[in-house]
């Protein structure tokens, strides 16, 4: 992924393809290109005012037999040391998780994590996102997160990833994390086509306001992705960042920022040797780290 005038202390790498049983991620800088069958994957995050760790946390895992790609953005309240212990149990739950489709599952035992006694009375916001290869399609959960941006390549056009309809849930409902225990999660499915981009953040890029104070919301940020070349996939959240600052008359943006940005490559699911198969077999078993 090119150099990012906002990532200057970020690491920098080549495109990591991820392998079976790998869990990547966490709630420090970072900006990276990812691959895994059928998605190229850009992960960007800044904390708030160059500090080491913030309240954003990202993770990227990959199930045992390369076809379950799963994404997770989490906003959660505070910094410090209490974000990363959440960090942890996200990344326990993401391995706990990760042969497993169903979002709904792990999104409530996540919502059991955020309890007060737990993490002292905090909250998060998140999207959990989970690719399957073989059938192309994107299983998606919203916890009280922004709402991601998909781009339809055979239409050239963004518009808001969401659950289609209202639910009639008599229960609370995809709720942020920590807040009511229990809180029923629903899921719904997205059928991605060759070029397809969907695209996570957290809100401080909804929440920049121009020299006259105006909010650039969800509409906003909308309009702003759609000005942008989405055949050139591994720019986007550069020259996103770049508008946005722009908008705010050169001012950075005021609190944490993380950005992924998935693009559908519609690559073949690969055939793995008995070897391969056998290590990720010691990494399920917990004979290996992962």
């Amino acid at each position: 992924m090119p150099t990012q005038p906002h990532a200057d202390a970020a690491q920098q790498e080549s495109s990591h393809a991820l392998a079976c049983m790998e869990i990547w991620g966490g709630n420090e800088t970072i900006d990276n290109a990812l691959s895994s069958p059928g998605i190229d994957a850009f992960v960007y995050s800044r904390p708030y005012e160059g500090q080491h760790a913030g309240g954003d946390v990202h993770y990227v895992s990959m199930c045992g037999s390369g076809r379950l790609a799963r994404f997770v953005v989490a906003d959660v309240s505070g910094h410090g040391g209490s974000v990363a212990q959440i960090a942890t149990t996200l990344r326990y739950l993401m391995r706990r998780n990760i042969n497993t489709l169903d979002n709904t599952r792990f999104t409530r035992a996540l919502n059991e994590s955020f309890q007060m006694e737990k993490t002292g009375g905090k909250y998060a916001t998140a999207v959990l996102a989970s690719y399957f290869a073989p059938t192309d399609e994107l299983i998606v959960v919203n916890a009280g997160h922004p709402r991601p941006l998909y781009f339809r390549a055979d239409r050239a056009e963004w518009t808001i990833l969401s659950e289609d309809g209202a639910q009639h849930a008599t229960s609370a409902s995809n709720l942020p994390l920590g807040i009511i225990d229990p809180t029923e999660f629903s899921q719904f499915v997205t059928k991605l086509r060759r070029g397809d981009l969907v695209f996570f953040y957290t809100d401080g890029l909804m929440e920049a306001k121009s020299p006259s104070g105006e909010m650039l919301g969800e509409l906003g940020l909308l309009k702003l992705i759609g000005e942008l070349d989405a055949a050139q996939p591994d720019r986007i959240i550069r020259d996103l960042l770049d508008r946005i600052e722009r908008y705010q008359d050169g001012k950075p943006i005021e609190d944490d920022v993380t950005c992924v940005l998935l693009h559908h490559n519609a690559g073949d699911v690969p055939i793995y040797s008995m070897g391969e198969y056998l290590v990720s077999a010691a990494k399920m078993l917990g004979l290996l780290r992962t």
